[in-house]
């Protein structure tokens, strides 16, 4: 998963990046208000984690924006402005989660662990497709109990389809997400990794859309 970072420090920005890449996020990190996009991107973005205080601007006035054009990207706010009153204005203006200044870096690991979770509709870290297991943090694949031996992007693309069970993904997003530092994967070794991983877990269990994209079938 994709996250986009606004944070102007610059150690803490590396240490941010750092423990993303550990907890197997890739990551966009930007300095300035300037830099952000003008609109989030479902398709590029899987959660943002935003400082408020930036040199040329208030974060909050980013997020207002977002919230305004219809975004619902999952977002945590960092900063240290912590009363009562920048809090609630901060959640009321479209956070998340609002973590203060200084934090511990587990702590936020786990508050967007948290935020992905409500997003995928999953209680945990360990999700349940009637005899398909996954377990996210482990990167591990049962079904029916037997061990399933993926690879790091058929494992992304089984996440990424588990995330929106049951619906629809087109496959422009998954081309996308799966290479998000980059060009789209190309439709054609696409649909190798998804054939490669129907026969790992059963073919009925992703069905296609013809002309749209594909769904993992509960």
């Amino acid at each position: 998963m994709h996250i986009l970072l606004i944070e102007d420090d610059l150690d803490l920005g590396k240490a941010l990046q750092a423990a993303l890449r550990v907890e197997g996020f890739s990551s966009q990190w930007l300095r300035r208000a300037a830099d952000a996009p003008p609109q989030l991107d479902p398709d590029k973005q899987d959660a943002v984690l935003l400082d408020l205080g930036l040199p040329d601007g208030c974060g909050l006035e980013l997020l207002k924006r977002w919230r305004q054009h219809g975004a619902a990207t999952p977002l945590l706010v960092m900063t240290a402005r912590v009363t009562l009153a920048d809090r609630l204005e901060g959640l009321d203006g479209g956070a998340d989660d609002y973590l203060g200044k200084p934090f511990e870096m587990p702590e936020l690991i786990a508050r967007l662990r948290a935020l992905l979770r409500r997003t995928a509709r999953q209680g945990s870290e360990n999700w349940q497709f009637g005899s398909l297991h996954i377990r996210v943090r482990a990167h591990e694949v049962r079904v029916d109990e037997r061990l399933i031996e993926l690879s790091p992007r058929e494992f992304d693309l089984l996440k990424l389809l588990a995330c929106e069970a049951g619906r629809v993904v087109p496959k422009g997003r998954l081309a996308q997400k799966l290479a998000p530092l980059g060009e789209a994967l190309d439709f054609a070794n696409l649909e190798m990794h998804l054939s490669n991983l129907r026969r790992k877990i059963g073919p009925a269990r992703i069905g296609t859309v013809r002309g749209i994209g594909y769904r993992l079938l509960a």
